[in-house]
């Protein structure tokens, strides 16, 4: 066997059973349609490639989109795959191609001829032998219906044969061809083409139909594209196709596909075969002619073009039809039906099939006419007709041509009576359906009768033989002789359409100038462009002749060269219509007979015209003319006898809407008249009679759209009498709003508006309508009416005025070149930019108001900048503006919300500048020049600054001062109104940002703002806008160098020192400058000298930035200057002598950042050495109303050195510097104390306060001084101080906290007193217990008060407990610090109390320090006001000093006073104690109060931990350092001592915290559990057990143990023989939950008696107030009793009782068995009986 036989087997094995053969496509005509199977891999791999033997079996399949992707990838592959490989396949192709591309889907279709593209441009010449089998269906493919499919082949077919090969490869496959197409026109079916098993019938007639279709046309193609003699060759085969009555038949195919396809073909064979048709001709003609009513939109262009074809190219195609019968009624109902909707397609086919109907088939021809005509006439009336405009255009155009053609066509016997018929009974009736109906109206007829006309008038006037001319002009008179008796029929009627009146007129028009009217849009609008004055002038000349010659006196133009036979009967036509007209407007007052009128008169104004109308009105006219009038009248022509007889009267008529048409006929009357002079003078006189404006305004813009009209009118608008009146109207105008509203309606007021506007705007070559002066007068007008808006507009409704000038304003600015050079203009512009820059509440315009005026300025300045560039002129608008400006800043008037409105205009008044102006930049310049203050307002602007701003730094030591700082006046200038300064820094800030004189400016307004003590809301609302609007330090210092500003504030503070030196020193620090950065600044130490106020003041606030050598360099040079100084010198005390130098030495010394301290004993014998020269200089035990204010500087500054030399001497001090350090403190108290009436002065004051700060340096440094220290001092020193000095300075100031405290009872002293009571208040917080006790206060008692203390406690109580309500935190803090030391010393009062109690009554209660109470009942009531509304748990913000401040604040510091109290009284006391809190519900007040005043995360500040862990600090882990200068936060003062307080009251009274929180509510319940095991239970547990841990207490027979990690205690108990151990567990929520009590070992012990005594401790740990160690102590002695022999209460079966620990003392008299008279008390009232609860025998 062959070697190639097994490994076909093995092939055969892999396809599993296909049989070796061929894979077909069905059956097929030849032997090229198959793919070889396998044979063998040889002769697969010669034959066709793999991958596509793999394609070309998927396009077999059935499936659309395997087939698509199929064909796709066949495309790419042809594309991308060697020729040689893509040559395989072209054997298989034919076959393939030929069935797919008649494939039912059309993407497949498509897809087949864009491969095929890309086969032939791979494979090119090898197609040639396959292409007989391809062309057929490939010129199918190009008559495919689907577009984009067909458009495919063809480009196909133009890539294999270039168009000149195209006919050739035709001829090579002809009758290829036309074997397929015969094959599908003859034979193929829909069942043939498509499998009737697998497709469904829709399908497949829908595939036969496209294919017959295609077929059709393929055929159409092939005749076209052959040459002659080829067809030729063709013919016999053609005609055997054309002898086919199936062939026929698709003549009446129902498909128009089809049937369209046919008449194409049937053209074609016309064109290209005429011969062949002629012999067909009998087939022809019926399936042509006698379809000719077919009605289908695709078919009717193929068979018109048929029918054309064939009654051109067989001459006797008549005599195969029955034209009468058969064609033309099928024609008139075509006709009569408007071509049933083909009328474009139909109708331009009627000329040439009319012309070619021979002569005897219109046989009568006068009915024949008649008969078509009127067909088109009625097809013209149908509706669909009408409704489309170009289908009615396309019938009145065939109607025309044919009517035309029928008069030319010449025929002897009865062409008069054509000609009539065609004229009476056509034409006009024609004419006459069209004026009726107003969508025909604006169709192409009038145009094509001014056509027709022509033409006839050009025959009738050219003379001739035959008599053509009479002919035609016979035909015209008769035109013109029935086309006016039909307008008459119009015009004659009372009720005459308005619509046909106007169609009237319009035809008269274009009849009259059809050259005209033919272009409706070559009329020019005008058109208003700003062009450069050169070209303007160049292009004046032509403009004015073009237009004149567009205009409408190219009408009258035209009359001239019309000829007679047009113009005579035209204007008897006119004149007619116009007689009739005027009798029905005179008699009727018919509306539309005047617009007819005036439209006539409009193209014929004609003094003829007006002379008939004169006549035809003076039969009738009343002779009631005014006489003036007549007199005007006499000698003037027709048309202006008719104005002033007639329009005048219609113009006057108040009812009239509508007036455009009336001053269309005064132009009529203008063009009539003779010269420029009489037109003025009758429109003067028109402009004095009181017409309605809007006839003024329609006549300026009727001649604004018109060059011809405006030259009519244009020396009356230059004119003073329209002026006048233009001046009057804008004055009545601009006050519209505050007149009542009469019945003129606003749209009056508006036309009104609308002609200023127009009058204003409106310019005509570079110039305005009316004269300069009177546009300067009207803009007048309106800049004084919009100055008066803002008082106006209380008195009335101005915003109508507002907005109509604005909208005028905004045209006239844009438009009118150099118009914002006039004065008047400036000022209107002035005033709108000053009503956008005032707030709207002063203004009262509306938001869109504000926003129309501002887009008016901004238009408007845009407009004035150009303006200014191009004439080089000065502008006054910005030079008032930036005045107005300066003024309004300046003033000192303005709010935050004015400011801010002010500079958002000013800002966007230098945008506009900078974006018109370009790069110049001089306008804006300029402007921010005249804004800028000079150096005397900016003193000025200074002093507008109150001095309130001292009082911070001055008492803080920062700027020292010997003078009364401007007046002692310290209060905040108006609070409502910003002070100029800070408007004028803040508007230049914004308008230059970086200008260095602006931006110190404003850093010296922020920093006065930062020195107030207390600024008011509006300064914190200027900070925020200024934040707003990015006007920041931060901005400043990111866009400039900042060195340069330093310099200059420097510059400053050197000259005027005080507030520029804060200002300075605040640049310094935030820059951080390096030091020789500062160094640049000031150079030396001796570059200060000699010193002034500002040199000083410089110094003062450098010395923190200073470095080591230069402070040091100073504070030498201020030693030795001060050892030059005698104190009896007048020098002495000023700045230059030594009251400068001390304060340069404090400031220099006080943050110690200088090692000098060897210097300061120095200085103090310097001071001593002055006392002893002149003690009258120190201020000592004196008061000081008559004392200088330079003295009074040098002494603070004395006093401000001394608490320094304390601080920070080393050396030892001798006993007389002791002594004079000592006694002048006193003595300088004394004096304090005595001026205590003149703390108002800022001096006196700050000598108060520096006072009491010695005072309390001394008293701080000999309290904590440590042992080595007071070793080193003088023997008896430490003793006078404390037997002395100490109890003279607070015999001293207690009586005088206690005496300002009484006199200043309101807030508004507050911060300025509050200085003073916090120095005061920080002294006397060094008072001790004993001289507290030994006060030397007046007695205050209270009427009713119950108390136990004796007398001076009592006093003290009652003096210093009120001032916790003060509003001063000083004061608060400092009673509070008093008190405290008091609180444990009171409790031992009231244990006598408890003696003579006894244990007979029960619920016994007794309230803490009557004193203490009373205030803090006051202040629940208040606090409930506050807090109320905010819910339990929900964190209350409070604002730090405000009065609510103030008050939580006296309320908390209260409770930490009872709670001290509480803690210093014994467990007996502390239960009477509870129990009054417990009936007062005070306590849980205060626990309600806590959960609101502690924040819900209690975290210290600085840390952010969300989870507490142990290193996290919280207010409960840290303590509170209360100190009476409150130098921690502030913010976080109360929710610190809110929680300390709650800290506290957990500690010492657990057992009322338990009981409070077991009866809140469920949602609050949850809150206290989760905020106390959250944050405080963990720190009160360790605690307590380190308490435990590090207890003292003794006791005997037990020990106490405790274990930290396990939150245990253990307590051991052991006597005798007895051992009992109890485990004491601590909750996770202690101390709210309750404490367990487990038991350990136990020996000797009876169970019940050792449960009883496990329930007795836990008992005594949940209900008992303190601690752990104190619930054991009462357990054990409880144990210890029972042990002693006391028997228990057989109630409670203790021996001592859980809450007032007494013992069992209650006998019965019959059992003798003892109780506890609370449980005696409890059993009798719950049981109601008073039996014994053990024997049941009555109690006695």
């Amino acid at each position: 066997s062959h070697p190639l036989s097994g490994r076909a087997a093995e092939l055969l094995a892999k396809e599993r059973g296909t049989v070796p053969g061929f894979i077909g496509f069905g059956t097929s005509q030849s032997d090229l349609g198959y793919v070889p199977a396998i044979q063998g891999a040889e002769e697969i791999d010669s034959l066709v490639d793999a991958d596509f033997r793999m394609v070309l079996r998927k396009l077999s399949k059935r499936d659309i989109t395997t087939k698509l992707k199929a064909m796709q990838e066949f495309g790419t592959m042809c594309k991308e795959r060697e020729a040689e490989v893509v040559k395989g396949v072209l054997p298989y192709w034919p076959r393939i191609y030929c069935k797919i591309s008649l494939d039912h889907d059309r993407r497949v279709r498509e897809a087949t001829q864009q491969s095929f593209e890309q086969l032939i441009l791979k494979v090119k010449k090898h197609l040639a032998p396959y292409l007989k089998s391809i062309m057929g269906y490939w010129l199918i493919a190009q008559c495919d219906t689907y577009l984009p499919a067909a458009s495919a082949a063809k480009v196909a077919f133009e890539k294999a044969f270039p168009s000149s090969k195209q006919p050739e490869a035709l001829v090579f496959c002809k009758d290829e061809i036309l074997n397929v197409l015969q094959d599908h026109l003859l034979k193929e079916t829909a069942d043939t083409l498509s499998d009737p098993q697998t497709v469904p019938e829709e399908e497949r007639e829908a595939k036969f139909f496209r294919i017959l279709t295609c077929s059709l046309l393929a055929l159409r193609k092939l005749l076209s594209l052959l040459p002659k003699k080829e067809l030729d060759s063709l013919e016999e085969k053609l005609k055997s196709l054309l002898s086919q009555n199936k062939f026929w038949k698709y003549s009446k195919h129902n498909v128009p596909q089809v049937c369209s396809a046919f008449f194409e073909l049937i053209s074609a064979f016309c064109q290209h075969l005429p011969e062949v048709v002629k012999a067909e001709a009998p087939r022809v003609c019926p399936a042509v002619l006698l379809s000719i009513d077919h009605s289908d939109a695709v078919v009717c262009p193929a068979l018109w073009e048929a029918v054309l074809y064939t009654i051109t190219t067989i001459e006797d195609c008549w005599n195969h039809v029955n034209a009468r019968k058969g064609v033309l009624p099928k024609l008139w109902t075509v006709l009569r039906e408007g071509g049933r909707g083909l009328a474009t397609v139909i109708y331009p086919n009627l000329l040439p099939f009319f012309s070619k109907v021979p002569a005897g088939v219109v046989e009568p021809k006068l009915e024949f006419l008649r008969v078509f005509f009127s067909s088109i006439i009625q097809g013209l009336s149908n509706e669909r007709t009408i409704a489309s405009p170009s289908e009615s255009s396309a019938i009145i155009t065939a109607f025309m041509e044919c009517l035309c053609f029928a008069v030319l066509q010449k025929s002897e016997e009865d062409q008069n009576q054509i000609h009539e018929m065609l004229i009476c009974d056509q034409l006009i009736p024609f004419i006459n359906a069209v004026l009726e109906e107003p969508k025909l109206q604006s169709g192409p007829l009038f145009y094509q009768i001014a056509e027709m006309l022509n033409s006839w008038e050009a025959k009738a006037e050219c003379s001739s033989d035959d008599g053509t001319d009479e002919v035609f002009q016979k035909l015209l008179s008769e035109f013109w002789d029935h086309l006016l008796k039909m307008c008459i029929l119009h015009v004659d009627r009372l009720d005459a359409d308005e619509k046909s009146l106007f169609a009237i007129s319009g035809m008269l028009e274009i009849l009259q100038n059809p050259k005209i009217a033919t272009k409706p849009n070559n009329r020019k609008s005008l058109k208003i462009r700003f062009a450069d004055e050169d070209e303007s002038e160049r292009n004046t000349e032509n403009q004015k002749l073009m237009e004149v010659r567009t205009g409408d006196s190219e009408i009258q133009a035209h009359l001239q060269q019309t000829s007679h036979l047009r113009k005579e009967p035209l204007e008897n036509l006119v004149c007619n219509l116009a007689e009739l007209s005027i009798v029905y407007v005179n008699e009727q007052k018919s509306e539309q007979h005047l617009k007819f009128l005036s439209a006539l008169l409009n193209s014929f104004s004609s003094n003829r015209v007006f002379q008939v109308l004169l006549e035809q009105g003076n039969d009738e006219s009343p002779a009631q003319a005014e006489s003036q009038n007549e007199m005007k009248v006499h000698n003037q022509s027709p048309s202006v006898q008719f104005l002033y007889m007639n329009l005048i009267t219609w113009l006057k008529e108040d009812w009239r809407k509508d007036t455009h048409f009336l001053v269309d006929i005064l132009y009529s009357v203008l063009h009539c008249c003779n010269s420029n002079d009489e037109r003025k003078v009758i429109l003067d006189d028109l402009a004095k009679m009181d017409l309605k404006w809007i006839i003024f305004l329609q006549i300026i813009q009727k001649a604004c759209s018109s060059t011809a009209k405006l030259s009519l009118i244009s020396d009356w608008l230059k004119g003073d009498t329209l002026g006048e009146r233009l001046v009057m109207l804008a004055d009545d105008l601009c006050h519209l709003g505050l007149k009542p509203r009469a019945a003129s309606s606003e749209s009056d007021s508006s036309e009104r508006w609308t002609l200023l506007s127009l009058v204003l705007s409106q310019h005509v070559k570079n110039e305005s309508l009316i004269g300069e002066t009177f546009v300067e007068r009207i803009i007048d007008k309106l800049q004084a009416a919009l100055s008066k808006a803002k008082d106006l507009s209380e008195a009335g409704n101005t915003e109508p005025s507002v907005s109509f000038i604005c909208d005028v304003a905004s045209s006239f600015f844009s438009s009118v070149k150099g118009c914002l050079l006039m004065p008047s203009s400036e000022d209107l512009l002035l005033t709108i930019f000053q009503l956008c820059a005032q707030r709207q509440d002063a203004t009262h315009l509306t938001d869109l108001l504000i926003c129309k005026l501002k887009h008016t300025w901004v238009s408007g300045v845009n407009s004035l900048v150009h303006q200014l560039q191009s004439t080089q002129k000065q502008s006054t608008f910005l030079l008032k503006a930036a005045l107005w400006v300066k003024n309004q800043v300046q003033s000192s008037s303005l709010d935050v919300k004015s400011l801010q409105v002010l500079i958002s205009a000013v800002s966007d008044l230098l945008l506009t500048l900078m974006e018109a102006e370009g790069q110049s930049g001089y306008l804006v310049r300029t402007y921010v020049e005249h804004v800028t203050p000079n150096k005397t307002e900016w003193g000025k602007l200074h002093e507008s600054l109150c001095s309130e701003w001292m009082h911070k730094p001055l008492l803080e030591g920062r700027l020292s001062m010997n003078c009364e700082p401007l007046g002692s006046s310290v209060k905040l200038c108006g609070t409502t109104k910003l002070p100029g300064h800070l408007c004028t820094s803040a508007t230049l800030s914004k308008m230059v940002l970086l200008e260095l004189e602006n931006i110190a400016e404003l850093l010296y307004s922020l920093q006065w703002i930062e020195e107030l003590e207390n600024p008011p809301y509006l300064l914190l609302e200027y900070l925020h806008m200024l934040e707003e609007m990015h006007i920041t330090y931060e901005k400043f210092s990111t866009l400039s160098s900042t060195a340069s500003l330093q310099q200059t504030l420097f510059d400053r503070s050197e000259e005027h020192g005080r507030l520029w030196s804060l200002t300075m020193a605040k640049v310094i620090r935030a820059e951080n400058a390096v030091s020789w950065e500062r160094k640049e600044l000031f150079k030396t130490t001796e570059g200060f000298l000699p010193l002034t106020e500002g040199r000083l003041h410089t110094l003062q606030c450098l010395s923190p930035v200073l470095i080591e050598e230069e402070k040091r360099e100073l504070v030498f040079h201020c030693v030795a200057k001060l050892m030059t100084f005698k104190a009896i010198e007048y020098i002495f005390y000023c700045v230059i002598g030594a009251f400068g130098c001390l304060s340069i030495l404090n400031s220099c010394l006080k943050d110690r950042s200088i090692d000098c301290d060897h210097l300061l004993p120095a200085i103090l014998k310097i001071i001593i050495s002055w006392k002893n020269d002149n003690e009258d200089s120190f201020l000592f035990s004196c008061n000081l109303k008559e004392t200088s204010a330079q003295l009074l500087g040098f002494n603070i500054e004395m006093m401000r050195y001394l608490p320094l030399l304390l601080k920070y001497s080393t050396a030892p001090l001798s006993d007389n510097e002791w002594d004079f350090l000592m006694c002048s403190m006193l003595a300088w108290l004394e004096t304090t104390n005595e001026s205590c009436l003149l703390y108002h002065v800022p001096l006196v004051q700050i000598f108060a306060c520096v006072s009491c700060d010695l005072a309390s340096a001394l008293s701080a440094f000999f309290e904590t001084a440590a042992p080595d220290t007071t070793a080193n001092l003088p023997k008896n020193l430490v003793s006078e101080w404390k037997e002395f000095f100490s109890e003279g300075i607070h015999n001293l100031l207690l009586p005088l906290l206690v005496k300002i405290t009484g006199e200043t009872k309101t807030a508004s002293e507050g911060s300025f007193q509050n200085s003073m009571l916090t120095s005061l208040g920080e002294a006397l917080t060094y008072i001790s217990k004993e001289q507290l006790l030994n006060h030397k206060l007046p007695p205050k008692f209270v009427a009713g008060q119950k108390t136990n203390l004796p007398d001076k406690l009592q006093t003290l109580l009652n003096t210093l407990s009120p001032l916790l309500l003060s509003r001063a935190r000083p004061v608060q803090v400092s009673v509070y610090h008093m008190l405290h030391k008091l609180m444990p010393e009171l409790p031992k009062f009231d244990d006598e109390d408890l003696k003579s109690y006894g244990d007979e009554e029960d619920e016994l209660a007794l309230s803490p320090p009557a004193a203490l109470m009373s205030i803090l009942a006051t202040q629940e009531l208040l606090l409930e006001n506050i807090l109320e509304c905010i819910p339990v748990g929900e964190f209350a913000v409070i604002q730090p000093l405000s009065d609510e401040f103030c008050l939580v604040l006296g309320y908390l510091l209260i409770w930490k006073l009872i709670l001290a109290f509480f803690k210093a009284a014994s467990s007996q006391l502390r239960v009477l104690y509870s129990q009054y809190l417990r009936r007062t519900k005070s306590l849980n007040k205060l626990l309600y109060h806590l959960f609101r005043l502690m924040p819900e995360n209690p975290v210290f500040s600085g840390q952010t931990s969300e989870v507490p862990n142990k290193d996290t600090k919280t207010f409960f882990t840290e303590e509170l350092q209360l100190d009476v200068k409150g130098t921690g936060v502030l913010s976080s003062q109360i929710p610190h001592l809110a929680c300390s307080v709650y800290h506290m009251t957990l500690k010492d009274l657990p057992a009322m915290v338990r009981l409070w929180w077991n009866s809140c509510e469920k949602r609050v319940f949850n809150v206290v559990d989760k905020f106390t095991s959250k944050y405080v239970s963990g720190v009160l547990s360790s605690q307590e057990i380190s308490s435990v841990q590090t207890s003292t207490q003794l006791f005997n027979g037990m020990t106490v143990k405790a274990r930290s990690a396990a939150r245990e205690v253990i307590a051991t108990y052991s006597v005798d023989d007895i051992f009992i151990e109890l485990i004491i567990q601590l909750p996770s929520n202690y101390p709210l939950g309750s404490i367990t009590v487990e038991s350990g070992k136990r020996v000797g012990v009876a169970v019940q008696q050792w449960r009883n005594w496990m329930l007795q401790l836990s008992t005594y740990l949940t209900h008992q107030n303190g601690s752990i160690m104190e619930g054991l102590s009462l357990w054990k002695n409880n144990v210890d009793k029972r042990f002693e022999g006391v028997e228990d209460c057989m109630i409670c079966f203790s021996v001592i009782h859980g809450s007032n620990y007494s013992l069992p003392k209650k006998a019965c008299r019959t059992c003798k068995k003892k109780f506890h008279s609370a449980c005696l008390y409890k059993w009798f009232s719950s049981s109601n009986k008073s039996t014994c609860p053990l024997c049941r025998e009555t109690f006695l």
